[in-house]
Protein backbone atom coordinates (compact mmCIF):
# COMPACT_ATOMS: atom_id res chain seq x y z
CA UNK A 1 0.00 0.00 0.00
CA UNK A 2 1.53 3.31 -1.05
CA UNK A 3 2.10 6.30 1.22
CA UNK A 4 -0.90 8.24 -0.11
CA UNK A 5 -3.32 5.41 0.64
CA UNK A 6 -1.76 4.56 4.01
CA UNK A 7 -2.57 8.08 5.24
CA UNK A 8 -6.31 7.56 4.58
CA UNK A 9 -8.42 6.44 7.59
CA UNK A 10 -9.40 2.76 7.49
CA UNK A 11 -13.11 3.57 7.39
CA UNK A 12 -12.55 5.32 4.04
CA UNK A 13 -10.86 2.25 2.52
CA UNK A 14 -12.49 -0.85 1.05
CA UNK A 15 -12.09 -3.69 3.52
CA UNK A 16 -12.74 -7.41 3.31
CA UNK A 17 -16.39 -8.15 4.12
CA UNK A 18 -17.57 -4.70 3.02
CA UNK A 19 -20.50 -4.19 0.71
CA UNK A 20 -19.38 -1.89 -2.10
CA UNK A 21 -21.55 0.02 -4.56
CA UNK A 22 -20.28 -0.28 -8.14
CA UNK A 23 -21.42 2.54 -10.45
CA UNK A 24 -21.11 1.54 -14.11
CA UNK A 25 -20.59 3.99 -16.95
CA UNK A 26 -24.19 3.60 -18.11
CA UNK A 27 -25.43 4.91 -14.75
CA UNK A 28 -26.42 1.52 -13.32
CA UNK A 29 -25.38 0.82 -9.73
CA UNK A 30 -24.84 -2.61 -8.20
CA UNK A 31 -24.18 -3.54 -4.59
CA UNK A 32 -21.81 -6.48 -4.06
CA UNK A 33 -19.92 -7.87 -1.09
CA UNK A 34 -16.13 -7.93 -1.34
CA UNK A 35 -14.45 -10.84 0.48
CA UNK A 36 -10.75 -11.63 0.60
CA UNK A 37 -9.85 -14.37 -1.88
CA UNK A 38 -13.16 -14.22 -3.76
CA UNK A 39 -14.04 -12.97 -7.25
CA UNK A 40 -16.29 -10.02 -8.08
CA UNK A 41 -18.50 -10.47 -11.14
CA UNK A 42 -20.10 -7.51 -12.93
CA UNK A 43 -21.97 -9.39 -15.62
CA UNK A 44 -21.02 -8.39 -19.16
CA UNK A 45 -18.11 -6.30 -17.87
CA UNK A 46 -16.39 -9.44 -16.63
CA UNK A 47 -14.92 -10.43 -13.27
CA UNK A 48 -11.78 -9.70 -11.26
CA UNK A 49 -10.25 -10.78 -7.93
CA UNK A 50 -11.66 -8.95 -4.92
CA UNK A 51 -8.13 -8.57 -3.51
CA UNK A 52 -7.48 -5.95 -6.19
CA UNK A 53 -10.03 -3.65 -4.50
CA UNK A 54 -9.30 -4.35 -0.83
CA UNK A 55 -7.25 -1.51 0.62
CA UNK A 56 -8.18 0.92 -2.16
CA UNK A 57 -9.98 4.19 -1.56
CA UNK A 58 -13.62 4.64 -2.45
CA UNK A 59 -14.37 6.87 -5.42
CA UNK A 60 -11.68 5.57 -7.79
CA UNK A 61 -12.56 4.53 -11.34
CA UNK A 62 -11.22 1.15 -12.43
CA UNK A 63 -11.08 -0.52 -15.83
CA UNK A 64 -11.20 -4.29 -16.18
CA UNK A 65 -8.51 -5.58 -18.54
CA UNK A 66 -8.50 -9.33 -18.62
CA UNK A 67 -8.59 -10.32 -14.96
CA UNK A 68 -6.74 -7.24 -13.74
CA UNK A 69 -7.81 -3.76 -12.68
CA UNK A 70 -6.27 -0.50 -13.88
CA UNK A 71 -7.03 2.77 -12.12
CA UNK A 72 -8.19 5.45 -14.55
CA UNK A 73 -7.26 9.10 -13.93
CA UNK A 74 -10.15 11.28 -12.73
CA UNK A 75 -11.94 13.49 -15.21
CA UNK A 76 -11.94 17.23 -14.65
CA UNK A 77 -14.42 19.79 -15.92
CA UNK A 78 -12.63 21.88 -18.50
CA UNK A 79 -13.72 25.17 -19.94
CA UNK A 80 -15.25 24.61 -23.35
CA UNK A 81 -14.73 27.46 -25.75
CA UNK A 82 -17.77 28.89 -27.46
CA UNK A 83 -17.89 27.94 -31.13
CA UNK A 84 -20.19 28.62 -34.04
CA UNK A 85 -21.04 24.92 -34.27
CA UNK A 86 -24.68 23.95 -33.82
CA UNK A 87 -26.64 20.71 -33.95
CA UNK A 88 -29.36 22.04 -36.25
CA UNK A 89 -27.68 20.79 -39.47
CA UNK A 90 -27.09 17.28 -38.16
CA UNK A 91 -29.31 14.57 -39.64
CA UNK A 92 -29.34 10.95 -38.61
CA UNK A 93 -29.12 8.27 -41.24
CA UNK A 94 -27.57 4.93 -42.13
CA UNK A 95 -24.49 6.54 -43.73
CA UNK A 96 -23.71 8.82 -40.80
CA UNK A 97 -21.81 6.01 -39.08
CA UNK A 98 -20.42 3.72 -41.80
CA UNK A 99 -18.62 1.47 -39.28
CA UNK A 100 -20.79 -1.67 -39.21
CA UNK A 101 -21.52 -3.98 -36.30
CA UNK A 102 -19.48 -6.71 -38.01
CA UNK A 103 -16.45 -4.42 -38.22
CA UNK A 104 -16.86 -3.42 -34.57
CA UNK A 105 -17.03 -7.07 -33.50
CA UNK A 106 -13.90 -7.78 -35.56
CA UNK A 107 -12.09 -5.00 -33.67
CA UNK A 108 -13.19 -6.54 -30.36
CA UNK A 109 -12.00 -10.00 -31.40
CA UNK A 110 -8.62 -8.60 -32.43
CA UNK A 111 -8.12 -7.30 -28.88
CA UNK A 112 -8.52 -3.62 -29.71
CA UNK A 113 -8.97 -1.37 -26.70
CA UNK A 114 -12.31 0.41 -26.24
CA UNK A 115 -10.57 3.75 -26.85
CA UNK A 116 -9.40 2.51 -30.26
CA UNK A 117 -12.93 1.40 -31.20
CA UNK A 118 -14.37 4.77 -30.18
CA UNK A 119 -11.62 6.59 -32.10
CA UNK A 120 -12.41 4.56 -35.22
CA UNK A 121 -16.10 5.43 -34.91
CA UNK A 122 -15.31 9.12 -34.49
CA UNK A 123 -13.01 9.15 -37.53
CA UNK A 124 -15.70 7.66 -39.77
CA UNK A 125 -18.61 9.67 -38.32
CA UNK A 126 -19.87 11.94 -41.09
CA UNK A 127 -21.34 14.65 -38.83
CA UNK A 128 -19.01 14.52 -35.84
CA UNK A 129 -17.28 17.83 -36.64
CA UNK A 130 -20.66 19.55 -36.93
CA UNK A 131 -21.45 18.77 -33.30
CA UNK A 132 -20.92 21.26 -30.48
CA UNK A 133 -18.22 20.51 -27.92
CA UNK A 134 -20.90 19.45 -25.47
CA UNK A 135 -22.46 17.07 -27.99
CA UNK A 136 -19.04 15.59 -28.76
CA UNK A 137 -18.46 14.91 -25.06
CA UNK A 138 -21.88 13.29 -24.70
CA UNK A 139 -21.19 11.15 -27.78
CA UNK A 140 -17.90 9.93 -26.30
CA UNK A 141 -19.54 9.12 -22.96
CA UNK A 142 -22.28 7.07 -24.65
CA UNK A 143 -19.70 5.06 -26.55
CA UNK A 144 -17.57 4.58 -23.44
CA UNK A 145 -20.60 3.26 -21.55
CA UNK A 146 -21.14 0.78 -24.40
CA UNK A 147 -17.60 -0.48 -24.96
CA UNK A 148 -15.46 0.28 -21.90
CA UNK A 149 -15.36 -2.19 -19.03
CA UNK A 150 -15.05 0.38 -16.29
CA UNK A 151 -16.75 1.20 -12.99
CA UNK A 152 -16.42 3.55 -10.04
CA UNK A 153 -16.52 2.35 -6.44
CA UNK A 154 -19.03 4.30 -4.36
CA UNK A 155 -18.91 4.35 -0.57
CA UNK A 156 -22.18 2.97 0.88
CA UNK A 157 -23.09 6.04 2.91
CA UNK A 158 -26.66 6.55 4.06
CA UNK A 159 -27.42 8.90 1.15
CA UNK A 160 -25.83 6.63 -1.46
CA UNK A 161 -27.55 3.48 -0.15
CA UNK A 162 -30.93 5.22 -0.01
CA UNK A 163 -30.46 6.51 -3.57
CA UNK A 164 -29.36 3.05 -4.73
CA UNK A 165 -32.48 1.37 -3.32
CA UNK A 166 -34.78 4.12 -4.60
CA UNK A 167 -33.54 3.51 -8.15
CA UNK A 168 -33.41 -0.28 -7.77
CA UNK A 169 -36.80 -0.92 -6.13
CA UNK A 170 -38.50 2.09 -4.56
CA UNK A 171 -41.39 -0.09 -3.36
CA UNK A 172 -39.04 -2.00 -1.04
CA UNK A 173 -38.24 1.22 0.84
CA UNK A 174 -41.79 2.63 0.60
CA UNK A 175 -40.75 5.44 -1.77
CA UNK A 176 -38.35 6.97 0.77
CA UNK A 177 -36.11 9.32 -1.19
CA UNK A 178 -32.91 10.69 0.42
CA UNK A 179 -34.40 14.16 0.86
CA UNK A 180 -37.54 12.75 2.50
CA UNK A 181 -35.44 10.56 4.78
CA UNK A 182 -33.38 13.56 5.89
CA UNK A 183 -36.57 15.50 6.71
CA UNK A 184 -37.85 12.50 8.64
CA UNK A 185 -34.71 12.50 10.81
CA UNK A 186 -34.87 16.26 11.36
CA UNK A 187 -38.57 16.31 12.21
CA UNK A 188 -37.96 13.41 14.61
CA UNK A 189 -35.13 15.38 16.27
CA UNK A 190 -32.83 12.36 16.03
CA UNK A 191 -29.55 13.10 17.82
CA UNK A 192 -26.74 11.19 19.55
CA UNK A 193 -27.70 10.07 23.04
CA UNK A 194 -31.45 10.11 22.38
CA UNK A 195 -33.90 7.26 23.01
CA UNK A 196 -36.25 6.39 20.17
CA UNK A 197 -38.89 3.94 18.99
CA UNK A 198 -39.20 2.90 15.35
CA UNK A 199 -41.55 0.81 13.23
CA UNK A 200 -39.73 0.07 9.98
CA UNK A 201 -41.29 -1.77 7.04
CA UNK A 202 -38.91 0.00 4.63
CA UNK A 203 -36.32 -2.82 4.54
CA UNK A 204 -34.42 -1.31 7.46
CA UNK A 205 -33.82 2.11 5.91
CA UNK A 206 -35.34 4.03 8.84
CA UNK A 207 -33.50 1.86 11.38
CA UNK A 208 -30.19 2.37 9.54
CA UNK A 209 -30.74 6.13 9.38
CA UNK A 210 -31.42 6.42 13.12
CA UNK A 211 -28.43 4.23 14.02
CA UNK A 212 -26.22 6.31 11.72
CA UNK A 213 -27.39 9.51 13.41
CA UNK A 214 -26.99 8.05 16.94
CA UNK A 215 -23.38 7.08 16.24
CA UNK A 216 -23.39 4.40 18.94
CA UNK A 217 -24.79 6.67 21.67
CA UNK A 218 -28.39 6.33 22.89
CA UNK A 219 -31.07 3.68 22.46
CA UNK A 220 -33.31 2.52 19.63
CA UNK A 221 -36.06 -0.08 20.02
CA UNK A 222 -37.52 -1.46 16.80
CA UNK A 223 -41.02 -2.95 16.82
CA UNK A 224 -41.54 -5.53 14.06
CA UNK A 225 -43.94 -8.33 13.14
CA UNK A 226 -41.54 -11.32 13.12
CA UNK A 227 -40.41 -13.54 15.98
CA UNK A 228 -36.66 -13.15 15.46
CA UNK A 229 -34.82 -9.90 14.67
CA UNK A 230 -35.43 -9.21 10.97
CA UNK A 231 -32.58 -9.27 8.47
CA UNK A 232 -32.81 -5.71 7.19
CA UNK A 233 -31.26 -5.69 3.67
CA UNK A 234 -30.43 -1.98 3.84
CA UNK A 235 -28.56 -2.32 7.12
CA UNK A 236 -26.49 -5.16 5.64
CA UNK A 237 -25.13 -2.71 3.05
CA UNK A 238 -24.15 0.02 5.52
CA UNK A 239 -21.00 -1.75 6.80
CA UNK A 240 -21.86 -0.74 10.37
CA UNK A 241 -19.33 -1.50 13.09
CA UNK A 242 -20.55 -3.39 16.18
CA UNK A 243 -20.57 -0.27 18.35
CA UNK A 244 -22.93 1.46 15.90
CA UNK A 245 -25.43 -1.42 16.06
CA UNK A 246 -25.15 -1.76 19.86
CA UNK A 247 -28.00 0.70 20.67
CA UNK A 248 -30.52 -1.40 18.70
CA UNK A 249 -33.03 -3.60 20.48
CA UNK A 250 -35.88 -5.51 18.83
CA UNK A 251 -39.37 -6.49 19.95
CA UNK A 252 -42.28 -7.87 18.00
CA UNK A 253 -45.85 -6.75 18.52
CA UNK A 254 -46.59 -9.70 20.81
CA UNK A 255 -43.64 -9.13 23.15
CA UNK A 256 -44.40 -5.40 23.18
CA UNK A 257 -47.69 -6.08 24.96
CA UNK A 258 -47.69 -5.76 28.79
CA UNK A 259 -49.62 -9.02 29.23
CA UNK A 260 -47.19 -11.08 27.16
CA UNK A 261 -46.20 -14.36 28.86
CA UNK A 262 -43.61 -16.58 27.15
CA UNK A 263 -44.47 -20.26 26.95
CA UNK A 264 -41.95 -22.53 28.65
CA UNK A 265 -40.33 -25.06 26.26
CA UNK A 266 -41.48 -28.65 26.78
CA UNK A 267 -37.96 -30.04 27.22
CA UNK A 268 -37.25 -27.44 29.91
CA UNK A 269 -40.40 -28.12 31.92
CA UNK A 270 -40.13 -31.90 31.82
CA UNK A 271 -36.46 -32.25 32.70
CA UNK A 272 -34.50 -30.94 35.63
CA UNK A 273 -30.76 -31.12 34.97
CA UNK A 274 -29.23 -30.71 31.48
CA UNK A 275 -28.76 -34.01 29.70
CA UNK A 276 -25.45 -33.06 28.06
CA UNK A 277 -23.03 -30.20 27.53
CA UNK A 278 -24.73 -29.35 24.26
CA UNK A 279 -28.08 -29.26 26.04
CA UNK A 280 -26.59 -27.00 28.73
CA UNK A 281 -25.20 -24.60 26.12
CA UNK A 282 -28.56 -24.46 24.38
CA UNK A 283 -30.30 -23.64 27.65
CA UNK A 284 -27.71 -20.98 28.46
CA UNK A 285 -28.19 -19.33 25.06
CA UNK A 286 -31.94 -19.42 25.52
CA UNK A 287 -31.64 -17.87 28.97
CA UNK A 288 -29.44 -15.06 27.63
CA UNK A 289 -31.95 -14.39 24.86
CA UNK A 290 -34.86 -14.35 27.32
CA UNK A 291 -32.98 -12.04 29.69
CA UNK A 292 -32.19 -9.65 26.82
CA UNK A 293 -35.84 -9.76 25.71
CA UNK A 294 -37.08 -9.01 29.22
CA UNK A 295 -34.61 -6.14 29.58
CA UNK A 296 -35.80 -4.61 26.29
CA UNK A 297 -39.44 -4.97 27.40
CA UNK A 298 -38.65 -3.25 30.70
CA UNK A 299 -36.99 -0.40 28.81
CA UNK A 300 -40.06 -0.02 26.61
CA UNK A 301 -42.51 -0.02 29.49
CA UNK A 302 -40.41 2.48 31.45
CA UNK A 303 -41.22 4.97 28.69
CA UNK A 304 -39.77 8.47 28.41
CA UNK A 305 -38.62 7.97 24.80
CA UNK A 306 -37.68 11.07 22.82
CA UNK A 307 -39.40 10.20 19.56
CA UNK A 308 -41.30 7.73 17.39
CA UNK A 309 -40.59 7.12 13.69
CA UNK A 310 -43.08 5.05 11.70
CA UNK A 311 -42.99 3.74 8.14
CA UNK A 312 -45.37 0.80 8.06
CA UNK A 313 -47.94 -0.95 5.91
CA UNK A 314 -50.25 -1.41 8.91
CA UNK A 315 -52.81 1.05 10.29
CA UNK A 316 -50.70 4.03 11.33
CA UNK A 317 -53.24 5.25 13.91
CA UNK A 318 -53.21 1.93 15.76
CA UNK A 319 -49.40 1.96 15.73
CA UNK A 320 -49.22 5.50 17.09
CA UNK A 321 -51.88 4.87 19.74
CA UNK A 322 -50.11 1.72 20.93
CA UNK A 323 -46.67 3.26 21.26
CA UNK A 324 -47.39 6.89 22.18
CA UNK A 325 -47.90 6.08 25.92
CA UNK A 326 -44.18 5.26 26.07
CA UNK A 327 -43.15 8.68 24.73
CA UNK A 328 -41.96 11.52 26.94
CA UNK A 329 -43.52 14.96 26.92
CA UNK A 330 -42.70 17.03 23.81
CA UNK A 331 -41.55 13.87 21.99
CA UNK A 332 -41.74 14.02 18.19
CA UNK A 333 -43.93 11.64 16.19
CA UNK A 334 -43.12 11.23 12.47
CA UNK A 335 -45.13 8.91 10.20
CA UNK A 336 -44.11 8.30 6.58
CA UNK A 337 -46.36 6.84 3.89
CA UNK A 338 -46.09 6.59 0.09
CA UNK A 339 -49.61 8.03 -0.28
CA UNK A 340 -51.31 11.06 1.20
CA UNK A 341 -54.78 9.65 1.95
CA UNK A 342 -53.78 7.36 4.86
CA UNK A 343 -51.93 10.26 6.50
CA UNK A 344 -54.91 12.59 5.97
CA UNK A 345 -57.11 10.12 7.84
CA UNK A 346 -54.48 9.81 10.56
CA UNK A 347 -54.29 13.61 10.86
CA UNK A 348 -58.06 13.90 11.34
CA UNK A 349 -58.04 11.29 14.11
CA UNK A 350 -55.05 12.84 15.88
CA UNK A 351 -56.62 16.33 15.81
CA UNK A 352 -59.50 14.98 17.89
CA UNK A 353 -57.11 13.81 20.64
CA UNK A 354 -55.66 16.55 22.90
CA UNK A 355 -52.40 14.66 23.52
CA UNK A 356 -51.24 15.27 19.93
CA UNK A 357 -50.15 18.80 19.11
CA UNK A 358 -50.22 20.24 15.60
CA UNK A 359 -50.28 17.17 13.32
CA UNK A 360 -49.23 18.44 9.88
CA UNK A 361 -48.54 16.76 6.52
CA UNK A 362 -45.67 17.70 4.21
CA UNK A 363 -44.32 16.43 0.90
CA UNK A 364 -40.73 16.99 -0.18
CA UNK A 365 -39.74 17.97 -3.71
CA UNK A 366 -36.40 17.20 -5.32
CA UNK A 367 -35.08 17.66 -8.84
CA UNK A 368 -31.62 17.20 -10.31
CA UNK A 369 -29.93 19.92 -12.34
CA UNK A 370 -27.20 19.77 -14.93
CA UNK A 371 -24.66 22.42 -13.96
CA UNK A 372 -22.25 23.41 -16.73
CA UNK A 373 -20.90 26.78 -17.90
CA UNK A 374 -23.80 28.38 -19.75
CA UNK A 375 -25.71 25.08 -19.83
CA UNK A 376 -27.44 24.87 -16.42
CA UNK A 377 -30.94 23.41 -16.61
CA UNK A 378 -33.15 20.88 -14.77
CA UNK A 379 -32.95 17.28 -15.88
CA UNK A 380 -35.75 16.19 -18.18
CA UNK A 381 -36.86 13.27 -16.00
CA UNK A 382 -37.35 13.18 -12.24
CA UNK A 383 -39.06 11.06 -9.58
CA UNK A 384 -42.68 11.77 -8.85
CA UNK A 385 -42.65 11.69 -5.07
CA UNK A 386 -40.57 10.60 -2.09
CA UNK A 387 -43.64 9.91 0.01
CA UNK A 388 -45.49 12.06 2.55
CA UNK A 389 -44.67 12.85 6.18
CA UNK A 390 -46.94 13.54 9.13
CA UNK A 391 -45.32 15.29 12.08
CA UNK A 392 -46.85 15.84 15.52
CA UNK A 393 -45.71 16.48 19.09
CA UNK A 394 -46.74 14.36 22.07
CA UNK A 395 -48.25 16.48 24.87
Amino acid sequence: MDEAISSVPMNNLIQSGHTVLFRLLNGETRGLKVDHGSAVSLGRLGSFPANALIGQRYGLTHEIQGKELNILPPRVLQEVEDTDATNELITDGELVQPLTITEIEALKQSGAHAADIIKAQIEQHANYELKTEYSKEKYKRRKEAKYMKAFTTVEPTLHNVCEYWFKKDHNRIRDLRPDTLSQMLNLGSIRPGGRYLAVDDASGLVISAVLHRLGGEGRLISICDVDSPPAYPVMAQMNFAKDIIAPLGTLNWATAQPDYAPAAPQEESSSGEPRSDRHRQRLDRRKLANDALQQTRNELFSGEFDGLLVSTEYDAFEVVQTLSPYLAGSACIVVQHPYQQPLTELQMKMRAIPSYLGPSITESWSRRYQVLPGRTHPMMSTSGTGGFLLHAIKV
